[in-house]
């Protein structure tokens, strides 16, 4: 079994690029807000709770956390990944940006994180995306 995550980016012409920092913060953001969309709070315990039913997911947490980092042009592009992504119950995030350090205060969609999954879920969705 193979299980990967892929953090989908919106790569932005070069007058409006993003600092490579932000690049980095916004696909943290998208891979923590796709592995986070599998949990929940348990507040019997107290803690936050991610499901390992799904084996893929488990390898992944326990194993290698393989990533690879793709990207798209337009917002459409983001939200279609994301909408596949959804489609086939794989874990997902959307990230906007609040724009608060570049983008002049306009939130902006920047990425998307799709997985931790089996590698051939996720390949289905991104497959197709060309390497950042």
């Amino acid at each position: 079994m193979a299980s990967k995550q892929v953090l989908v980016m919106k790569k932005f012409p070069k007058d409006r690029n993003m600092r490579t920092g932000k690049y980095c913060a916004q696909a943290a953001h998208a891979a923590m807000g796709a592995l986070l969309s599998l949990g929940r709070m348990d507040p019997d315990l107290q803690h936050f709770v991610i499901s390992t039913e799904n084996t893929f997911v488990y390898e992944w947490l326990v194993g290698r956390f393989t990533k690879v980092v793709v990207y798209v042009e337009t917002d459409a592009e983001l939200e279609e990944i994301y909408v596949k992504a959804r489609e086939a119950d794989v874990a997902a995030a959307l990230i906007t940006d609040a724009g608060l350090t570049e983008f002049n205060g306009v939130p902006t969609l920047t990425a998307v994180g799709v997985g931790p999954d089996d590698a051939e879920k996720v390949n289905a969705i991104t497959g197709n995306l060309p390497l950042f």
